[in-house]
């Protein structure tokens, strides 16, 4: 968690933060912080962490209308990266441009990098991910809706919606650092799935693997490209998916395959 505030506070005004019951320490740090509201994240569907999570997602964002020029919603190790961002986010403005994806790398650390620095420092090899890819950062007054999909891996957002010209801004998600930790988190995470997650298959990627732990690891770590190398351009090297540049009709049908679904597992709920 300190990772994480220190990233972000220094172009973040106020924190929402929604907690699901921590027990390691997570809650006295966040209610120490004078920028940092804690709510509670209730399962609103009780078999499902996913939905429960997304109804969060969808909603909570709205009352930040009228009160700030942008909203970021983001997991706690997920850091959106820019770098320069309040000067991006005051030129993307300037442009009127009204929502910024990030590009998603999933980052690699053998070890767990000291407390005191700052996590896009001290950890810089990633492996492109697309799945990670998501629209982290928006006007409140210039969306309606964002549409999320499940785990905000796409969105479908309504309103003024205006992309900037190039993807400058990077998802660095911190799954993988400390090598030792990674068997044990994706245990808790797996445990942490309600049923119809199971079924539906959303959190597949915290599923016990056949494949050995240390296997799957020396593969990602050969794939791993250093992000802040001297000449380094997300936008111009990022070479995978970028679903918000996909042809209006792609999406169309992407958005009504989503909503689909959403709706067969809320009918599975309801039996």
């Amino acid at each position: 968690m300190t990772f994480f505030l220190r990233h972000y506070e220094s172009f973040v005004d106020r924190f929402v933060i929604f907690d699901d019951g921590s027990t390691d320490g997570t809650l006295e740090i966040l209610r120490a912080h004078p920028q940092v509201e804690l709510r509670r994240a209730s399962r609103r569907v009780r078999n499902s962490l996913v939905l429960s999570m997304l109804a969060i997602y969808q909603q909570a964002w709205k009352e930040s209308r009228g009160k700030a020029d942008w909203v970021i919603i983001t997991n706690i190790d997920e850091h959106l990266y820019h770098p320069s961002m309040l000067s991006y986010l005051a030129d993307c403005r300037a442009q009127g441009v009204t929502a910024i994806p990030a590009l998603g790398y999933n980052m690699i650390s053998e070890a767990m990098p000291d407390a005191s620095l700052r996590l896009s420092e001290a950890v810089t090899k990633g492996v492109i991910n697309h799945h990670m890819s998501k629209l982290g950062i928006f006007n409140p007054d210039a969306v309606r809706e964002v549409n999320y999909g499940a785990g905000r891996h796409q969105a479908w957002p309504r309103g003024r919606i205006v992309w900037p010209v190039r993807d400058e801004v990077m998802n660095l998600h911190f799954k993988y650092v400390g090598r030792s930790r990674i068997e044990s988190r994706h245990v808790a995470m797996h445990a942490g799935l309600g049923s119809l997650d199971r079924r539906r298959g959303w959190g597949f990627h915290y599923r016990p693997s056949e494949t050995p732990a240390d296997e799957k690891w020396e593969t990602f770590a050969r794939r791993a490209q250093d992000v802040a190398q001297p000449g380094f351009e997300p936008w111009r090297d990022y070479d995978s998916r970028r679903w918000w540049r996909e042809p209006p009709n792609e999406r169309l049908r992407g958005f009504a395959w989503t909503q689909w679904r959403r709706w067969m597992a809320l009918r599975s709920l309801l039996g």
